[in-house]
Order: C-alpha cells, then sequence, then structure tokens
C-alpha cells in the first residue's frame, strides 16, 4: 500500500535525477484515452516509468517534476481512472502541512467512496492515512472490511497484520500470515514474517518452546523456497538459538518429537536437531558475509548479519 517500499534512498535520488531528461525527452500525452495501459509494451514501460519517478520526486523533494508526472499520467488515463485518482491522493498526501490537511484529503477519500465502494485503490490510500494519523482502529476496521469483499487481496492481508503487530495482537497478525499463504503457499517471504511473528509472540507465552519450534520450521520452510535467502537464515539462527537455551532448561521438552501429537498439540523438536539447524543457519551466513566482504557489497542485511555473528562469537 506504500509505494516504491523497496527501493532504496539512494535508488530514489537516482530515479529523481532522471525524472527531468525524461520529463524532458518525452512529448506531451496527446489524445485522452481511458485505458488501463497501451497493449504496447514500450507504452506499459512509458506509463510505469512515469509513476516510479512520481514517487521518487516526492521522496527527494523535488515537487515540481512529481506534479509534472501526475499531469502526464492524467492526461493519459484521465482524473476518474482509479489509479490516477490514488496517485493523486498520494501527491495531495505528501504536500500537506499539518495533520487538518490530512483530514481534508482523508474527508475526500470518503466522498469518493460514497460514490464508488469498489474503488480499491482509494480504499487502500484511506487506509495509509488512517494509519498515518494514528487512527489504528479505524485502519483495521477498513481492511477487515475490503477482506470481506477481496478475501485474496495479499496486499491487504499484510497490511492487516502488520497493523496488528503495532498493537501486540500476535494469533491476529499470525493468522493473517496464514491467509496470504492460502493464496500464495509458496511465498518464502510470507513463510520468514510468519516465523518472526511466531518468534515476537512466544515471549509473551508460559512455555515458548511450541510457539519456538513452529517458528524454527517456518524459517526452514522459508529457505526451502528460496535457497541463500538471508532474512530466513538469519530468523533460523536467531529461532533456533532461542529454542536451544528454552530447551537446556526444560527437559520434559528436550525429549519432544517432530510432528503433532494426537491431541493436535504442536510438540517441539529435539534438542539435536535444533543443534544442527543453528548450525547450518551459522555457516550459511557467515559464508554470506565473507562473499559480501568480498564483493564489498554492505547492505543493511548484511550489517545485520555480521552483527549477530559476533555477539554470537562474544557470547
Amino acid at each position: 500500500m506504500n509505494p516504491s517500499t523497496s527501493q532504496s534512498h539512494e535508488q530514489a535520488l537516482a530515479a529523481s535525477q532522471q525524472a527531468a531528461e525524461h520529463l524532458q525527452k518525452h512529448a506531451p500525452s496527446g489524445t485522452l484515452l481511458q485505458a488501463p495501459f497501451s497493449s504496447q509494451p514500450a507504452s506499459l514501460e512509458l506509463w510505469s516509468s512515469y509513476e516510479t519517478y512520481l514517487f521518487s520526486c516526492l521522496r527527494t523533494g523535488d515537487d515540481k517534476a512529481a506534479h509534472l508526472c501526475l499531469e502526464k499520467l492524467v492526461n493519459r488515463f484521465g482524473a476518474n481512472n482509479d489509479r490516477v485518482m490514488a496517485l493523486h491522493g498520494i501527491y495531495q498526501e505528501a504536500m500537506a502541512e499539518g495533520e487538518p490537511a490530512l483530514e481534508r484529503i482523508l474527508q475526500e477519500y470518503c466522498d469518493i467512496l460514497a460514490e464508488d465502494p469498489s474503488n480499491i485503490p482509494i480504499v487502500k490510500r484511506r487506509v495509509v492515512l488512517l494509519r498515518g494519523l494514528s487512527r489504528t482502529n479505524d485502519a483495521i476496521a477498513a481492511l477487515v472490511d475490503l477482506l470481506g469483499a477481496s478475501p485474496t487481496d495479499i496486499e491487504a492481508w499484510a497490511e492487516l497484520s502488520d497493523l496488528y503487530m503495532s498493537q501486540r495482537m500476535f494469533p491476529q497478525a499470525a493468522f493473517c500470515q496464514e491467509e496470504i499463504l492460502l493464496v500464495a503457499p509458496n511465498a518464502w517471504n510470507t513463510h520468514a514474517r510468519l516465523g518472526e511473528i511466531l518468534y515476537i509472540s512466544a515471549a509473551s507465552t508460559s512455555d515458548p518452546a511450541p510457539m519456538l519450534t513452529e517458528s524454527v520450521r517456518r524459517f526452514c520452510r522459508s529457505i526451502e523456497l528460496c535457497d541463500g535467502y538471508i532474512r530466513g537464515y538469519y530468523g533460523l539462527k536467531v529461532a533456533a538459538t532461542r529454542l536451544r537455551e528454552e530447551l537446556a532448561g526444560n527437559r520434559t521438552s528436550a525429549q519432544g518429537s517432530v510432528g503433532s501429537s494426537d491431541k493436535g498439540e504442536l510438540l517441539v523438536l529435539p534438542v539435536q536437531m535444533v543443534d544442527k539447524l543453528c548450525a547450518k543457519a551459522e555457516f550459511v551466513l557467515t559464508d554470506i558475509l565473507q562473499q559480501a566482504r568480498k564483493s564489498e557489497t554492505l547492505s543493511s542485511e548484511i550489517m545485520a548479519v555480521r552483527e549477530l555473528l559476533n555477539a554470537n562469537q562474544s557470547g
């Protein structure tokens, strides 16, 4: 729901710098055509690039270029196009000064939805704005309504899970991730996110071992689906280490077996398997760190891996 969240600050700055050249290169849009995209691949790439430049310019403070990008899209698809309306809302939100201005934009979203409740891009912008205004309960309610009408919307489930996590409603957050997996069972990042939620929520239970075991399983599934997935191996290392510590003080749990009991209760992994998983994760993370050092690539993920391994060695 948040545009270009996968774009780094450096990438956003580079794209913003390219926007002026791009706008100058391409002539005015010309005839208005009410269509999502042109059928030509070149046109698809062109109009998608305007969205990218719009987001990048807003992030870097180039408001003039951002407005020009928005004008291009309005001229091409029309001001009443659902997606263009959402992009216009994003621009307005970025230009708003103070909470009263944001409240006015929120009211505009409500007016649009009163006329057309099926405008999903505006529904999602309203959720984002509600969250930004710290109206978390209203944002949750809006997402629940949206998912009632569109239960396979992965983006909405992910946002709802994040909102539940912000309220420390761990079971609800985990449920949302499980709903995503019903739609996309091989989404390795979702398995890892579910593993993280279970790991965090284990700290608030009287018997964390079963939940930590499920967390470990989720991280294992994520790296099974995506070999070399740093987030998966990082989570596996952290969760397995915590589970090993828990088992060390609980001999009954330490004798547990893989799988579930006849009563449907989740049993913990045996200590030997936890040790192997922990060692495997550490081995892979060490190799990833060494390769990153050779290529002089120190992303935030790599730095986190380095800190984890250093802490493990000092401990």
